[in-house]
């Protein structure tokens, strides 16, 4: 090889090393910058793209405690990019989680932006991903939580509630013993024994149903349900029980009406708030069921001119187990679930119920339904002559039903 070869290929070789120590430069370069850049708090590469993904609500959050990324759930607790983190208990988690090499988790309230606008129990996971820069994970255990206090509330207040009946039966059985020669007093304590002993047998049914209701399991029955047929059943079951208290059952509205869902539990329903406006109501008195066909929906409003129930028991009529007058509820024969299994069975069908009611001048439940079209050859709607209106109890002007 002459030497203007040689040359040639030692000013190539050359060119070559320089170019891999320039590649080399160029890239320590770039990677002390990403370094810089994530040091002073930009977001690293594909941090968005995974926040978007997650269901759950997630943020990045840098040393001033300011939002720079969040996933699309966090705008549900108005965290949002661009605002500094909300509230104490959170930032001193974030404090807790810089300079160490494990996750912080707290359990702490958070309110949300949105509808139901009330604190939320969250669990809030902090981990530090660069020096600037903290990931919060946020998962909200409110109804988790309300569910198994609901849970434990059930088990102790369905104990004492049994503990009454079983206790009498007890107490009636050893004093039917007792009299056995007396006839009189047998007959009279197995009167009361076989009263508890169906007290007893209805707070069994009613808690059995109420478990039903309130389990994860769909409901199976599911149909076509006429409107028309649920009030009939509602309607008979009842007709003995308000004839002995001296209560008309007057029945109105629109005819016709269709929706989806389990006829059973639609009449039970429907047959207790008519239960409770008959035990309710003075002799003599009405107790309306009216049908509405409104826009998508049906309303079924069941109003009595009975006691009423004050506004401070209003929100709590609801619960189980709670009754706003206990000793008539007794005397009744009320277990205290009737309207428990209504909200809990019409929101099973994706409705609602609502009440009005004014102290001494009566009640209004109004279940709301999603309607459906009426079956193919069932004739049109219609409204019966007889109109709800006549049983509802007289309002004042600016009463809302």
């Amino acid at each position: 090889m002459n030497p203007t070869q040689l040359a040639l290929v030692a000013l190539l070789a050359g060119a070559v090393v320089g170019l891999l120590i320039a590649g080399l430069v160029i890239a320590a370069l770039r990677a002390r910058d990403k370094a810089r850049a994530q040091a002073d708090g930009d977001v690293p590469p594909g941090a968005r793209e995974v926040l978007a993904a997650l269901d759950e609500a997630a943020l990045i959050v840098d040393a001033s405690f300011v939002i720079v990324a969040t996933s699309p759930s966090a705008e549900l607790f108005g965290l949002r990019e661009g605002e500094a983190i909300p509230g104490d208990e959170l930032r001193e988690l974030l404090r807790a989680s810089r300079g160490v090499s494990h996750s912080e988790t707290g359990t702490l309230r958070l309110r949300r932006s949105v509808a139901p606008a009330e604190p939320r129990l969250i669990v809030a996971r902090a981990s530090g991903i660069t020096p600037r820069l903290t990931l919060v994970l946020v998962r909200d255990i409110t109804e988790r939580e309300r569910l198994a206090e609901m849970r434990r509330d059930f088990v102790a207040n369905t104990s004492h509630e049994l503990k009454t009946p079983v206790g009498a039966v007890t107490l009636l059985a050893e004093a039917i013993e007792s009299a056995a020669d007396d006839p009189d007093q047998v007959r009279s304590f197995a009167t009361r024994l076989s009263a508890e002993a169906t007290r007893l047998g209805n707070l069994t049914s009613r808690i059995m149903s109420l478990s039903r209701l309130q389990s994860s399991d769909e409901l199976t029955e599911l149909r076509d349900v006429a409107i028309d047929e649920v009030i009939t059943s509602a309607v008979e079951t009842h007709a003995i029980a308000a004839e002995s208290a001296g209560v008309t059952l007057v029945r109105g509205g629109d005819r016709g009406l269709y929706v989806r869902g389990d006829v059973q539990v639609l009449s039970e329903a429907v047959g207790n708030l008519i239960a409770n406006a008959i035990a309710y109501s003075p002799p003599a008195s009405q107790v309306g069921v009216g049908v509405r066909g409104v826009t998508d929906a049906v309303e079924i409003a069941v109003s009595d001119r009975g006691i009423g129930i004050p506004e401070s028991d209003q929100q709590r009529v609801f619960e189980r187990f709670y009754r706003a007058d206990y000793a008539r509820s007794r005397r009744t024969g009320g277990t205290g679930l009737g309207l428990s299994i209504v909200k809990h069975a019409v929101q099973r069908h994706g409705g609602e119920v609502q009440l009005w009611s004014r102290p001494g001048r009566g009640s209004t439940f109004t279940i709301r339904l999603p309607a459906i079209a009426a079956p193919d050859g069932t004739p049109a709607p219609k409204k019966t002559k007889k109109k709800i209106a006549r049983a509802l109890p007289a309002r004042t002007k600016g009463d809302a039903p």
